[in-house]
């Protein structure tokens, strides 16, 4: 099992500490198996098998369970054993009220516990009250390209280009990585992807009734990530090209985006003017969590390479830990402010710097913002590799990604 040492590394750093692990994150992202590679660490570094209970309510072994069923079941499990429980519970929301067997564990036992869920209803208001703040939230992503050249297998003779190539077109979803970039077998399985998260984490979840609206509304979202956009052009757009009824109302096609990132499957990103120093309302921007999903959705359209590349570096940035905003200042705007309590970086994402005009309107924005923070524009080019224009450092973004 290949290893993801950027995310067994938070398990561990918290391994004893008394908060509650919740990992997060689309289906098939690679969250189950993570669980696995902690356990392996756990027996690995001498805790007895016995003291850990890993159990997936994914399985129909456990579709019956109540929360008063796995409160017993690991009450029975605790009185066999001597020393700490850890507790490994994967798409822990399949049970109902499960957040009451977890506030119980805490209290009556001396265990460690982490769960992971596919939805962002696992961190409702609801589980924050229970657990009063005592849980720290794992959010992770679909391989990122550094992992993608680790875990898959290429032709001996393809440059780093071509294997970059292959992930902006087949992403990175660790279930494709065994398929030997076969187009046909990896469209089926992200089709399977796809349908189950759709179905299981917004369908089943909202109990949809128009699915027809909300496969309309995945549609336009996919084909406009890293476009300024708000809910009220989606829903003109949509009626205008006479995908909707004028009828529909703005607050269901609201709900059914806001389902949407609450399965992981879009990121919403807000504008923050940089002078104001304050958050805008309005024209923010979504991104997809996997470019293979949107070339499903979709269609692979190369043509689109510009769009894919920027929403590469967002999901890049959120894998490194960063709070990020598109910048505006006047009338320029910056792709990305990515923030830490640390650091700041400016951030422009271009295809290539070739055309000058493209080079003066990507510097721009950069140059307009007077601060000591740092600058960069990410390209495919290698002409202009680690140059530097007026501070501004210009950086092959391959070299970026793994950085």
């Amino acid at each position: 099992m290949k290893n993801r040492p950027i995310y067994l590394q938070k398990l561990i750093d918290f391994k004893d500490k008394d908060v509650i692990k919740v990992i997060t994150g689309i289906r098939r992202c690679g969250k189950s198996s993570l669980l696995e590679l902690y356990s392996e660490y756990l027996i690995n570094n001498g805790i007895n098998p016995a003291n850990i209970i890993k159990i997936n309510f994914e399985s129909i072994q456990y579709s019956e369970m109540t929360y008063k069923d796995l409160y017993s079941y690991v009450n029975g499990q605790s009185q066999k054993i001597s020393g700490k429980l850890y507790l490994l519970l994967d798409e822990i929301q399949k049970i109902e009220n499960w957040e009451l067997a977890i506030n119980s564990f805490r209290v009556d036992f001396d265990v460690d516990i982490y769960i992971t869920g596919s939805n962002a209803y696992l961190l409702s208001s609801q589980l924050a009250t229970y657990l009063s703040g005592r849980y720290i939230e794992i959010k992770m992503k679909p391989l990122s390209f550094k992992e993608f050249l680790d875990f898959c297998e290429f032709n001996p003779d393809s440059t780093l280009e071509q294997k970059f190539d292959l992930y902006l077109k087949y992403g990175g979803m660790p279930g494709l990585v065994t398929l030997n970039f076969n187009a046909q077998m990896i469209n089926q399985v992200l089709e399977g992807i796809f349908s189950t998260v759709i179905i299981k984490d917004v369908i089943e979840q909202a109990k949809i009734r128009d699915q027809a609206l909300l496969r309309k509304i995945i549609k336009f979202l996919a084909d406009n990530i890293g476009n300024n956009t708000s809910v009220n052009k989606i829903k003109n757009t949509l009626v205008s090209n006479h995908s909707i009824s004028p009828q529909t109302k703005i607050g269901t096609v609201d709900s059914y985006i806001m389902l949407l990132e609450n399965a992981y499957i879009f990121y919403n990103i807000q504008r923050y003017d940089i002078k104001g120093k304050e958050y805008l309302k309005t024209q923010g921007k979504y991104y997809i969590v996997d470019i293979g999903l949107r070339n499903y959705i979709l269609g692979y359209r190369d043509m689109d390479r510009g769009h894919i590349l920027e929403n590469i570096v967002y999901l890049e940035l959120l894998t490194r830990g960063y709070n990020i905003s598109i910048g505006k200042f006047e009338n320029n705007e910056i792709d990305f402010i990515a923030s830490t309590p640390e650091e700041k970086i400016y951030i422009q994402v271009c295809e290539t710097l070739h055309d000058d005009n493209t080079r003066v309107r990507e510097i721009k924005p950069l140059l307009a913002v007077k601060d000591n923070y740092e600058k960069l524009i990410l390209t495919t080019d290698t002409l202009f590799k680690n140059t530097d224009k007026d501070g501004i450092k210009i950086v092959n973004i391959i070299d970026w990604l793994l950085n």
